[in-house]
């Protein structure tokens, strides 16, 4: 999923192996991951989604002053928070350690690959594929 604010950007779902990059949208105040290459399309991910970062996650966290805070950690699992508040941000993204940090918080230009499809996407994919090649037959 992608968050409330990406609505008005061009979007797609993630796939496995997708390289992408945190960015901020430029019809959006909203940070998100976009693919290499693609800077205006949001990779939109789905809750159990696996990634790995290049380096250590750095986020920014603050009222007014922003602070540049950093996790030595390279994997997570995206999730969504606050779903019952239609004003906030929800994508987020959870660390082996229970730390969670908001997508919309990291900061720009770090690379991320999507290691794994939660569990129900891999098999509507599979059923997807199966369909069409039947289909081609």
């Amino acid at each position: 999923m992608c968050d409330y604010s990406l609505h008005a950007v061009t979007s797609r779902p993630a796939k496995v192996d997708d390289k992408l990059v945190s960015t901020k949208f430029s019809c959006s105040t909203t940070r998100g991951f976009a693919a290499v290459g693609e800077p205006n399309v949001a990779v939109c991910l789905l809750p159990g989604t696996e990634v790995a970062f290049e380096r250590e996650v750095e986020y920014e966290r603050g009222w007014g002053i922003l602070r540049k805070h950093t996790i030595p950690q390279k994997e997570a699992r995206f999730r969504q928070v606050d779903n019952e508040n239609q004003g906030v941000h929800h994508d987020a993204l959870e660390f082996p350690n229970g730390q969670i940090v908001l997508v919309h918080n990291l900061r720009e230009g770090q690379h991320v690959t999507v290691l794994q499809l939660p569990a129900s996407s891999r098999t509507a994919n599979a059923e997807a594929e199966r369909t069409s090649s039947s289909l081609v037959s």
